[in-house]
């Protein structure tokens, strides 16, 4: 660690990008919309353990015991059974967190990607997938539990998870809605949770859209996937193609899969986080492991040593970053390349600005205007802690690695930071606090979510 030191005239490097915060522009509190995951616990609900999930302030769970075993209910009741236990038991360790779970019924049924089963209404005989509904109906209430309730997982992708026509899937589709509104009028319905960019040159979207309209089936959130899409474009399009057909959005959208494996690094952890943030849309983070990897490290933000500890990738510490910004989110207008999400918090007299990239690198200039209306000003001066979140191969990491520890003179109530991103694959924190804070403790506090 060492001290702020005084700023000095940047050399003349070329800028690749320009981030722009306004600290005047407030738009309330934050509620850490990209902190949710598909699966990426133990399936008796243990581990990873709890600090690994409320540092990040995750609270958004997506399961339903896909993998456990051979099958689901399509299989036998039996398979269904052990299934069902792993589900209640991740539900009862996210209700503990103080989170929302959202059950997939897909997995319950054994369509996962790892089974032969059939699919509900085969040969127009739906009387297996009835009395599945009446299972499910059943466990829920007995177990008192509130769900989010998202049906089918990517029904437009076709093989393993949904293998029929479209018209099979919505008349499956009214079916359950029709269900879960009669035995839990209250509960959140999810759909359709597709692969493909929902706009309007996607016909299956459009067709869902006119499908659920003409029936009175309409979801209560709307989901899709951002495998690899940005949040804030194809949020746009749902926006642009609900009003097409004559529907209106009700509550935020659900992205409940978002960042391909190539994406899935700190600088694109941030990125991500801020586009979901900026699209106004909950998400959650995607997960590629494979059977017991599927059931573990936290959807690849944690990792194991040989003794089986539990060590955080440098991804993980981006979400702690953000899970420790708070007082109130501010208006930031993103680069060419590069995202961020901005806050201030007047009692605990810090401002907070996560960064992450698109895939770009080279100098960031971090403007910071009306630092007036922080309270991390004094005599015209401002502390700026730059710091890295290391992407390392992967691997894991020891934390955030600080890059600069500086004093900026405010002049006219702004001021600038230069981050030198060196790896696109790297996220960055630009911490902003009081010149007077002491050197030690102020840095520790960034580094450990203070």
């Amino acid at each position: 660690m060492y001290g702020p030191t005084t700023q000095s005239p940047l050399a003349a490097e070329p800028v690749a990008d320009v981030v722009t915060v306004d600290f005047s522009d407030v738009r309330g509190a934050p509620t850490y919309r990209a902190s949710g995951m598909i699966y990426g616990m133990t399936p008796d609900g243990s581990q990873p353990p709890d600090h690994f999930f409320t540092d990040i302030k995750w609270h958004l769970m997506r399961a339903g015991g896909a993998q456990v075993n051979g099958g689901g209910y399509a299989t036998s009741v039996a398979d269904y059974r052990t299934r069902w236990d792993a589900t209640l038991a991740l539900y009862e360790r996210t209700v503990a967190l103080g989170g929302t779970f959202v059950i997939l019924p897909h997995d319950l049924w054994g369509a996962d990607g790892t089974t032969s089963q059939g699919y509900p209404g085969d040969d127009g005989d739906w009387t297996l997938f009835d009395a599945f509904v009446d299972q499910l109906v059943s466990d829920v209430k007995a177990n008192d539990m509130t769900v989010q309730w998202d049906l089918w997982n990517e029904p437009d992708l076709g093989g393993g998870f949904w293998d029929r026509p479209q018209s099979q899937y919505l008349e499956m589709w009214s079916r359950f809605h029709a269900a879960v509104r009669a035995h839990f009028p209250g509960q959140l319905i999810v759909g359709p949770s597709i692969a493909a960019q929902p706009d309007a040159a996607n016909s299956w979207w459009t067709t869902y859209l006119n499908h659920v309209k003409a029936d009175d089936v309409v979801p209560d959130i709307y989901s899709w996937h951002a495998i690899p899409y940005d949040p804030v474009e194809s949020a746009a399009s749902v926006s642009s193609t609900l009003a097409a057909a004559g529907l209106t959005k009700t509550r935020p959208y659900q992205i409940n899969e978002y960042a391909g494996r190539e994406q899935q690094h700190p600088g694109g952890g941030a990125w991500f986080i801020s586009r979901l943030e900026r699209a106004g849309a909950d998400g959650l983070r995607a997960n590629w492991g494979w059977g017991p990897d599927l059931h573990d490290h936290a959807a690849k933000l944690l990792t194991k040593d040989g003794s089986g500890q539990y060590l955080p990738l440098g991804e993980w510490f981006v979400y702690r970053y953000y899970g420790s910004q708070t007082g109130d989110i501010v208006h930031l207008t993103p680069g060419t390349g590069t995202d961020g999400v901005a806050t201030k918090d007047g009692a605990a007299r810090n401002a907070k600005i996560l960064l992450g990239s698109d895939g770009t690198s080279g100098n960031v200039t971090v403007s910071l205007d009306r630092m007036d209306t922080t309270s991390v000003v004094e005599d015209g001066r401002v502390r700026a802690i730059v710091e890295r979140m290391p992407y390392d191969g992967g691997g894991p990491v020891a934390g955030p690695v600080t890059v600069s520890d500086q004093v900026l003179t405010v002049d006219g109530g702004s001021a600038s930071v230069r981050v030198p991103w060196t790896d696109a694959m790297d996220g960055y924190a630009v911490t902003l606090l009081p010149p007077s804070s002491d050197t030690v403790s102020a840095v520790a506090a960034v580094q450990h979510g203070g």
